[in-house]
């Protein structure tokens, strides 16, 4: 079986390090816009071949793990190349845009538009780690526009590496995951933007950060070449939550100015059961 990846960063290279975990007879191929993350990830044998689209009519199965301004422009031209029988996945974090950009294309049969919720803040070949998406869940939107027999090929993959799926259509896919992912990144840059420009002293904030502002803030480590893209894509969407969140912030300030510390206390209490809807939820971290 020979599988392909298409952008061999923490997502992709998690990917195919778990496939030649659970499948050592599978060769992976391969194909990213830099040259050192191809080297790197070949140096980390990630990769069994540094590869180009020519080589793409050999794939079997293909993940596709590139900003999704570029996924976009890249993946018409990705199904071009590849044979009947292979199976292509995205495991973009917007999917209504993409789903748009393939929905005439003569091979979508073969296309399975998937987001895997997983990841960690950081990026590039050497992030990649064993595990990441066992017990994770991976969205699959318009799974009736896929051919059922790659389908199963997809799918068969996705149990072996221990993942969860959801069917969601797109449109509610950007809507939801603006709330539980996009929100949270702003919120992390935010926090992290505040104190840097408050806290003149980096001594200062290091001496005083405890856990909670290092898990708070973590996300803000993340790639802008990657979420800036991904804010783009879900515009509305995204605008829609930050509306809802300064609202609820601008309200918990208000309560704070007229010293209403029982409401205080009664806004933090009712928001404690989110604590019942997270668990079990699995973590990664590097």
């Amino acid at each position: 079986m020979n599988v392909f990846v298409i952008g061999i960063g923490l997502i992709g290279g998690s990917f195919v390090k778990d496939i030649k975990a659970k499948m050592p007879e599978v060769t992976i191929y391969g194909i990213d816009a830099s040259e050192a993350n191809l080297e790197e990830a070949f140096a980390l044998h990630l990769i069994d071949v540094k590869s180009s689209y020519d080589a793409l009519h050999l794939a079997d199965f293909v993940i596709v793990s590139i900003p999704v301004d570029v996924a976009v422009e890249e993946l018409p031209r990705i199904l071009d190349k590849v044979n009947e029988e292979c199976v292509v996945c995205d495991a973009g974090s917007t999917k209504e845009l993409i789903c748009e950009a393939l929905e005439n294309h003569p091979k979508r049969r073969n296309f399975l538009a998937c987001h895997p919720i997983a990841g960690t803040e950081f990026s590039g070949p050497s992030a990649a780690i064993n595990g990441l998406y066992n017990g994770k869940t991976n969205i699959i939107c318009e799974v009736e526009k896929t051919a059922f027999k790659l389908q199963e090929k997809a799918l068969g993959i996705f149990q072996l590496l221990g993942m969860r799926i959801r069917y969601m259509n797109p449109k509610a896919h950007d809507k939801h995951i603006a709330y539980v992912s996009h929100l949270s990144h702003i919120s992390s840059f935010m926090l992290g933007k505040t104190v840097i420009e408050k806290e003149k002293n980096e001594r200062d904030i290091f001496d005083m950060a405890g856990s909670g502002f290092e898990s708070t803030v973590r996300l803000a480590k993340s790639s802008p070449a990657m979420w800036t893209p991904i804010f783009e894509q879900n515009k509305d969407n995204v605008i829609e939550t930050l509306d809802e969140y300064i609202q609820n912030l601008s309200a918990f300030k208000k309560l704070l100015v007229e010293n209403d510390f029982e409401g205080i206390y009664n806004e933090m209490n009712s928001t404690n059961k989110i604590k019942e809807i997270l668990q079990g939820i699995p973590l990664n971290k590097k």
